[in-house]
């Protein structure tokens, strides 16, 4: 009887090892699901606990974590003011002549001095925080690891600074700067008597060096390096907020460290140029997209 019964149980374990692998078998032969990803859009995605550090993410049909690169929208607005949504027209635009990149449009904690809130290094800190949650989820939005980044304004400022400074892995491939303050250190701020206490509202200076000048510290102009991505830059001439000499010397500062970038003068102010001129800016976005962003 034992005999028959240790029979039993060596012929119970080969069938199961059997079944194992065929099981096996099966799920090795299973057909890998190849359908393309439909298009997909996420708001106010969380990357940290105050409420304004939420991004929208749209992302295209067909996206796949090899060939899919993001185009990444920063807002103006003073560094205090101003919402993600003042983008969406980029998002048509992008959506229309590059509809197989992604996008992500983002909020950035803003300044506040009541409420002891500054902007630097904060608010380049954000933009850290998102590309790395970004290329931490790459596999699973299906993007590249690969960005480009328009900014206006105060969001163009915040733009040149990520990519000259915090953008250590190179991930940046071009900055589009929209009349983005460059150089603190310009007559224009310095000479105006309430600039140097903006300054100090602005500036969290435990997160610098004793004895920095933050001025400079805190202007793309003065931060230009091997790792600048290429740039182009489009300016007003009669701007009441950035002066002409932020993009002249910007552009200087570029060509002499050997940086791609293009330099636009527009007749108008902060932005409100004619028609033409937007059609003309688009234009020059679009190609920056296709020569250092493309799609492969």
């Amino acid at each position: 009887m034992k005999k028959l019964g240790s029979i039993f149980l060596l012929f119970i374990c080969v069938g199961f090892v059997l079944v194992s692998c065929s099981a096996d078998d099966d799920a090795t032969n299973d057909p890998v699901d190849q359908t393309p990803l439909e298009a997909a859009a996420f708001l106010n995605v969380s990357y940290g606990d105050n409420p304004q550090q939420v991004y929208d993410i749209y992302l295209p049909a067909g996206r796949t974590s090899t060939n899919t690169k993001t185009i990444i929208l920063v807002h103006g607005g003073g560094w205090t003011e101003g919402d993600k949504t003042d983008m969406d027209g980029f998002i048509d635009l992008i959506q229309a002549n590059h509809p197989e990149h992604a996008v992500v449009n983002v909020n950035y904690v803003l300044a506040n001095a009541s409420l002891g809130i500054p902007a630097f290094p904060n608010q380049f800190l954000d933009l850290v925080t998102i590309v790395e949650k970004l290329t931490a989820e790459k596999e699973e939005l299906q993007i590249t690891s690969e960005f480009g980044m328009i900014g206006t304004s105060a969001g163009a400022h915040l733009s040149l600074m990520y990519d000259s400074v915090y953008d250590d892995n190179d991930q940046v491939k071009f900055v589009a700067d929209i009349v983005g303050p460059t150089d603190f250190t310009d007559p224009f701020y310095q000479d105006n008597p309430l600039f140097p206490l903006a300054l100090a509202a602005f500036v969290d200076e435990s997160q610098y060096p004793d004895g920095t000048n933050y001025a400079e510290a805190t202007s793309p102009v003065f931060n230009i390096n091997g790792n600048t991505s290429p740039t182009a830059m489009f300016y007003g001439n009669q701007d009441p907020l950035v002066p002409l000499t932020n993009g002249n010397l910007l552009e200087e500062k570029l060509t002499d460290a050997q940086i791609t970038n293009s330099y636009t003068i527009y007749d108008g102010g902060h932005g409100d140029w004619g028609a033409a001129d937007y059609i003309n800016l688009q234009t020059q976005i679009s190609e920056y997209i296709n020569d250092f962003l493309p799609i492969d």
